[in-house]
């Protein structure tokens, strides 16, 4: 395209593309940009005569992609996240007045050990600031990148290349056990396979699946080195949830694998016992990501910092 070309394109029809692929659908699209659908259809066109491509066609799944758009998008999502940041003003951010709800997606491990003393933290320097904190089957990768949720904390395997991303800590594992549990008595690598055991999930984005016990390769940290060795635990409870575990590993002859800052929620427990496992299971790192729309706007920087705070204080 020639430098007289983009002096004339229409800043708008970049924004109309964003939202068109990002929906997939002229009446979605035009609905999120409040504009009406003939306005929206004719963005489409214009946008067609200007890339030379379709751009959508309809499928029988809808309104599919050409392959110059797949090019093309993440090319417009950087230029526009690019303006967005230099035309935001840069205002300074006031938690002690401000009344802004941040939307957190947590899970439960990052819920329990971290956010409890972050909102404890909130109620001393930012009294009006709401936290919303949703579960990780509630969203999308996608709602996390176009800033429909402000931050996303979980211990990920892979991450989006547009993310920015931040370690909180690194957490080693520890097993939780009923301390009149038999196996107390000589716990070494043989007498923590005898036992019988509670997996808990590490929770990703999106609506969860069940779990197939003899898929060991999807089971994660705690099985993968198990299989390193040649063993196999014998898994009787599946769950999503570390307080389910913790009350499992109680109440049961149930042995609760799972990372350190989880089992130390019950180190004050007189009924169950806090052992380092039989066997070497390498650190977690619980991370914080977020939106590079979000990632130089003011209050998500302060709301980054305090996070950053409270962490390195629970970590010593």
């Amino acid at each position: 395209m020639s430098f007289m070309n983009i002096a004339k394109v229409d800043l708008n029809l970049l924004v109309y593309l964003d939202v068109l692929l990002r929906e997939g659908s002229v009446t979605r699209a035009a609905n999120q940009l409040s504009i009406t659908q003939p306005a929206m259809s004719n963005g489409l066109k214009r946008l067609r005569d200007l890339f030379k491509d379709p751009l959508l066609v309809r499928t029988s799944e809808g309104m599919t992609p050409t392959q110059r758009a797949l090019e093309i998008q993440p090319v417009v999502r950087d230029v526009l996240a690019k303006l967005e940041s230099t035309i935001q003003p840069t205002t300074e951010f006031l938690p002690q007045s401000s009344a802004r709800t941040f939307r957190i997606m947590a899970s439960d491990y990052a819920e329990s050990t971290l956010l409890l003393e972050l909102i404890r933290r909130l109620s001393e320097s930012a009294p009006n600031i709401t936290l919303d904190v949703i579960t990780p089957s509630d969203v999308t990768f996608h709602d996390v990148e176009h800033g429909k949720v402000d931050m996303a904390i979980n211990r990920f395997e892979e991450l989006p290349l547009s993310f920015h991303q931040k370690v909180v800590w690194y957490d080693t594992f520890s097993c939780v056990i009923k301390r009149d549990n038999p196996i107390l008595n000589h716990f070494d690598l043989q007498q923590y396979l005898a036992g019988q055991h509670i997996w808990v999930s590490k929770t990703g984005f999106g609506v969860g699946v069940g779990v197939d016990p003899n898929e060991v390769q999807k089971l994660g940290w705690v099985d993968a080195e198990l299989t390193k060795l040649g063993k196999k635990r014998d898994i009787r409870v599946f769950t999503r949830h570390y307080h389910v575990a913790l009350q499992l590993a109680k109440a049961q002859n149930l042995i609760a694998t799972l990372p350190s800052r989880a089992a130390n929620l019950y180190k004050e427990d007189p009924e169950v016992e806090i052992l380092a496992p039989p066997f070497d299971i390498p650190p977690i790192a619980l991370k914080m990501a977020w939106s590079a729309l979000l990632h130089h706007d003011a209050g998500h920087i302060w709301l980054r910092r305090l996070i950053a705070e409270v962490a390195e204080a629970l970590t010593h």
